[in-house]
Order: C-alpha cells, then structure tokens, then sequence
C-alpha cells in the first residue's frame, strides 16, 4: 500500500496494519505523532538533541513492542509512555553522575562535614543560613500551588516522580515540567534578592 491509502485511516487501523509488517502504515503512524513525542522528550530533557535522540529511540522501540500494543490506550498514550520511560531512565544516568561529580567535589574539598567548626559554630555563617532559609520561603510563597508542591515533594521530601504523579493526579511528564519551571523561577527569584541585598 503507499502512503496515500494510509492518510484516512484511524490510528488503529494503522497501528493493524503495523502489526502485520506495513512498513508504510508505521511511518503514517510516526508522521502523524512525531511532533508530540518529540514535545514531551522535550519537556523533560530541556534539550533540542537529546530530545530528538529519544524521541527517535521510542519509535524504534514501539516497532519493536509493536505486538504488546493490545489497544487498551490510544496508540499516542502508548508512545508517550514509551518516550516519558527512555527520558526517566537518561535522567536517572545523569542524576547519578551529577551524584558521582558532586561526591568527587566533596572528597577534593576534605569533604564539606569536615570544614565545618564542631564546637564553636561561626554566628556569622548561622545568620547566613537563616537567611538563606527565609530567601527559600519567600521564593517558594511566589510559585503557584502547583509548582510550589511539585518542588516541596522532589526536592525536600524526595519522592519519586512516580508518586508525585500519583498524588498530584498528573502525568510523570507534567510532573517533569513543572519541576523545571519552579526551579527555574526559585533561581530567577533568589539570584534577584541576592543582587538587591548587595548593592
């Protein structure tokens, strides 16, 4: 069949004919989705080629699972789950290097425990870090609720975007945004005092 017996066709009906070796109904298929796969890596890697290179890989994989897909969601809920799963695991790598680079830093540094003063503690640097404490506050009382809790759950409760998912009733990928943007808008906001307290 080419491509133009395709155009018409409903998803499943493509998503069939895949299954049976139509290499022309997959590329349909890519044709008509690729942008929002893309998308959603994008949202999550924040980088244009990483993005694609995963993007790329979960077509790959869905022609390869392609008989796992049974139809109980839509073939593009299918897809996103297969890209958001490649983009977890890329950010689960580069989490544990940054770990690795941060544990490496530390152990150049003597380690930052072992600088600290054990029995008399700098009053100045106390004043620092309850200031510090009050920038987070403030800056945190400026995000949304939604973004605001996203952040509250990962950052200090450290829980898995699985379960914030899961608690804020969203999808891991709107999780992943939404982390992104209080991050983003956390730093904008705290640099600005930071450079106000100096002049």
């Amino acid at each position: 069949m080419t491509q133009g017996d395709h155009n018409a066709k409903p998803d499943d009906a493509l998503v069939r004919a895949s299954q049976n070796g139509d290499m022309v109904a997959f590329e349909e298929l890519v044709s008509r989705h690729r942008d929002k796969v893309y998308a959603r890596a994008f949202s999550m890697m924040r980088n244009e080629d990483t993005a694609l290179d995963l993007s790329q890989q979960a077509w790959v994989k869905a022609w390869q699972r392609l008989a796992q897909f049974h139809g109980d969601s839509s073939f593009l809920t299918w897809m996103t789950r297969i890209v958001i799963n490649l983009c977890l695991d890329q950010l689960r790598k580069q989490k544990r290097l940054r770990a690795e680079s941060i544990e490496q830093l530390e152990e150049d540094l003597g380690g930052v425990e072992r600088q600290m003063p054990v029995i008399t503690p700098n009053p100045t640097e106390r004043l620092e870090r309850s200031e510090l404490r009050e920038r987070i506050d403030r800056a945190l009382g400026h995000l949304t609720y939604e973004h605001r809790t996203v952040l509250i759950l990962h950052e200090f409760q450290e829980l898995e975007y699985k379960e914030i998912a899961k608690r804020m009733e969203c999808s891991i990928g709107t999780v992943m945004s939404r982390l992104f943007y209080a991050r983003r808008k956390m730093a904008v906001l705290m640099a600005g005092w930071k450079r106000e307290e100096s002049k």
